[in-house]
């Protein structure tokens, strides 16, 4: 088991990658606080892992939420070995759109609330050489015209995710990377695009030239690579922005633009 008897907090856990993440930690072994703002969705979850996991509700654009998360940790299972920065604000906005108050809400859940965890949890991370892995988005390098505020808050994650990545393992041997995924077959995504107009079968007819191998990716397949990044087989690996997508690199609506 790569993750055995480590505790680990997963925020945006009750659905999507985080639900699948937290499910694969179980499996290899680790205990979990399973993290999301809907107690209905988050308690099926937290009940499938039995006592490996406990559920916390709370949203994380308040910045006490953080603190609350660790003590959950540390009063349930002992201690806190590692966090993933699942949890994030996926909704659009163009240049026009975006007023103040919006942007402020996705910087908030998207980069502040990631950085507020991981201060919270510094003192326990350092006692136990942990790590954190945060989920990012392809979007960060420029991202859709209808995500403006969603792609500069995944920029802003990157480069804390590489300012952290250096200074906290030369500091303190704790590892922070992060993973960029690319178009992921989550609720949300599926929601998404049937609110677009699409159809329910959208994601089984999707040209090669915006899905190469035929289909996206799943959950669970995301999952795999943040296990990697949280177990002793990632080794010294820190301040590292793993792009996992299939690419030409070409960002659009991927099922509108179909003509």
């Amino acid at each position: 088991m790569r993750l055995k008897d480590k505790v680990i907090i997963v925020t945006g856990s009750t659905s999507g990658i985080g639900a699948a993440t937290a499910k694969r930690c179980v499996q290899e072994g680790a205990k979990v606080v399973v993290h999301g703002i809907e107690k209905e969705q988050g308690e099926p979850i937290a009940n499938s892992l039995g006592d490996s996991a406990v559920l916390h509700i709370a949203d994380l654009v308040e910045p006490e939420t953080a603190k609350q998360l660790v003590e959950v940790a540390v009063r349930s299972f002992g201690k806190l070995d590692a966090i993933v920065n699942n949890a994030g604000l996926v909704t659009r906005s163009t240049i026009e759109s975006t007023t103040p108050e919006f942007f402020d809400r996705v910087m908030n859940i998207n980069c502040r609330a990631p950085m507020l965890l991981i201060q919270a949890g510094l003192e326990q991370l350092k006692h136990n050489k942990g790590c954190v892995v945060n989920i990012g988005s392809v979007n960060a390098y420029c991202g859709e015209a209808t995500f403006v505020a969603y792609s500069v808050s995944k920029g802003a994650l990157t480069t804390l995710t590489r300012n952290l990545g250096d200074s906290l393992l030369s500091q303190h041997g704790v590892r922070v990377n992060q993973i960029n995924p690319g178009w992921v077959l989550t609720e949300n995504e599926h929601q998404l695009q049937l609110r677009d107009g699409n159809s329910p079968d959208w994601y089984k007819e999707l040209p090669i030239d915006i899905a190469p191998s035929g289909r996206i990716f799943a959950p669970e397949e995301l999952a795999e690579a943040v296990v990697f990044l949280l177990s002793d087989a990632a080794g010294p690996i820190s301040g590292t922005v793993l792009d996992i997508g299939q690419f030409p690199f070409t960002i659009r609506n991927p099922v509108k633009d179909i003509d």
